[in-house]
């Protein structure tokens, strides 16, 4: 089914940044795959003041299984004090597509 899987949606400071923790869900098998987004222009409030920043957009593919883990390993590898890392759901997809996310997380 496809609300099994979900993409996770990051965003980071560098490209290498993002390169390094794409490779460690992979490594990890947390995560099927990951796009890399470089150039991305954000406009956030922090600390009271409104910032803008170029960041670079990671998302990943997954099985709703390894989110949690996803998560934590990224809060683990990421420079921000409170990093974007959110799940959201797949409400529907290619169904080969999603076998091949299942095959490529499993152990």
């Amino acid at each position: 089914m496809a609300d099994e899987y979900r993409l996770v949606y990051m965003t980071v400071g560098t490209k290498d940044e993002a390169l390094s923790i794409a490779d460690a869900l992979l490594e990890e098998r947390l995560v099927a795959c990951a796009n890399i987004i470089d150039g991305v222009t954000s406009v956030y409030r922090w600390e009271g003041k409104v910032q803008r920043d170029q960041e670079v957009v990671l998302i990943a593919k997954t099985g709703v299984s390894r989110v949690e883990a996803v998560i934590r390993r990224g809060r683990e590898l990421h420079s921000y004090d409170c990093p974007c890392i959110v799940a959201l759901s797949i409400k529907d997809g290619n169904p080969a597509f999603l076998e091949w996310v299942d095959e490529s997380i499993s152990q």
